[in-house]
């Protein structure tokens, strides 16, 4: 039996990863972000007023991958860095007003993204957990 490429996991992970994120980019530049500022606005809609390394946590994201990030968002008026008032070394990052009504105008991108999956929830969900048990396997 001939192998293919496409025969591997890691690269069937890929691709899908990469169609995802290529998906998400006209939903996204309708708000005028890229898929990593919205996985970083997703994390902050859920849990707000974190520090850099919470955030970094939260989203996978290394620290020099995200501080660009951020400072990207904060110059689109989505959130604000500010020195924290326990701790003058640390900047609490919070959304702004701006970045709260984000949330509301962006709300349906996960739905019309499943759509556009032609995947129905339960199928999704089950893919979800899938690649968090991968990840978290790996990680290991």
């Amino acid at each position: 039996m001939s192998q293919q490429l496409s025969d591997n996991v890691c690269f069937a992970l890929y691709t899908a990863t990469n169609a995802l994120v290529r998906a998400y980019r006209p939903l996204l530049d309708e708000f005028d972000l890229t898929y990593p500022q919205y996985i970083v606005m997703q994390s902050l809609w859920y849990n707000n007023d974190v520090s850099l390394t919470e955030l970094s946590h939260d989203t996978h994201l290394d620290p020099g991958t995200l501080t660009p990030i951020v400072k990207r968002l904060e110059g689109k008026q989505m959130l604000t860095r500010q020195v924290s008032p326990v701790d003058e070394r640390k900047k609490v990052i919070s959304l702004t007003l701006t970045g709260r009504e984000l949330q509301e105008k962006a709300k349906d991108l996960k739905q019309q993204l499943r759509q556009k999956s032609s995947m129905d929830a339960s199928r999704v969900e089950e893919l979800r957990l899938h690649c968090l048990e991968l990840a978290k396997n790996l990680q290991k």
